[in-house]
């Protein structure tokens, strides 16, 4: 397949990177420092851009069949200044799928019905800014007519790939408290290759 990845610098990025090629499909990169990517491979395209210019996602979209988006909140709001774009580049070019990393803060709260995690008691993060800007994305997300999937892990220690966690559907896995990067690197790869969770997000957790 043809996979752009967003956000290929980053930590769960640049894994996503590593098991698309590994995989062997034709991986594009929109980075704004093509000099951070330390992989070389002939399946390997780098596009240097940004994501809040519109025609860049546009250029870095042709001939794609599938995005994954690792893009973070870095500070900012890149994330949700960038998703319009991203969602009219896919309309217009007829892609379907997106499967993004979100945050555990925008899964359903088990304790306050009807909120998010990060709305409710269950969310132990001080600042929620963060979380914001992922609802944002999770409402463009919902009204646009694209077959998208949030993956959205909890505590996000460097760690190793143990290959083993819980995933729940709008939920965090009961107790979870962390997933390592390489497991939510390959988790949200593996979504390529399956419709178990398009139009939802999904919790992953130890």
């Amino acid at each position: 397949m043809n996979i752009l990845i967003l956000g290929a610098t980053g930590r769960v990025g640049s894994g996503i990177v590593t098991y698309a090629l590994h995989d062997r499909h034709n991986v594009t990169v929109l980075v704004r420092t093509p000099e951070k990517v330390e992989i070389n491979n002939e399946n390997l395209t780098i596009i240097q851009g940004n994501v809040l210019n519109k025609d860049d996602i546009v250029r870095a979209m042709h001939g794609i069949d599938i995005v994954i988006s690792a893009l973070n909140t870095d500070g900012s709001t890149t994330l949700s200044e960038s998703m319009p774009f991203i969602i009219e580049a896919m309309e217009n070019e007829g892609i379907k799928r997106i499967i993004t990393v979100g945050t555990a803060g925008i899964l359903q709260s088990r304790t306050t019905q009807n909120s998010l995690r990060y709305q409710s008691s269950e969310s132990k993060r001080k600042s929620t800014r963060a979380a914001k800007e992922h609802h944002k994305v999770y409402d463009m997300l919902k009204q646009s007519t694209l077959e998208w999937t949030i993956v959205c892990p909890t505590y996000l220690p460097d760690g190793e790939r143990i290959g083993k966690y819980r995933i729940e559907r709008n939920f965090l896995p009961e107790d979870g408290v962390e997933i390592s990067v390489p497991d939510t690197a390959e988790f949200t790869f593996r979504q390529i290759k399956t419709s178990d969770y398009i139009k939802s997000r999904v919790g992953i957790a130890y």
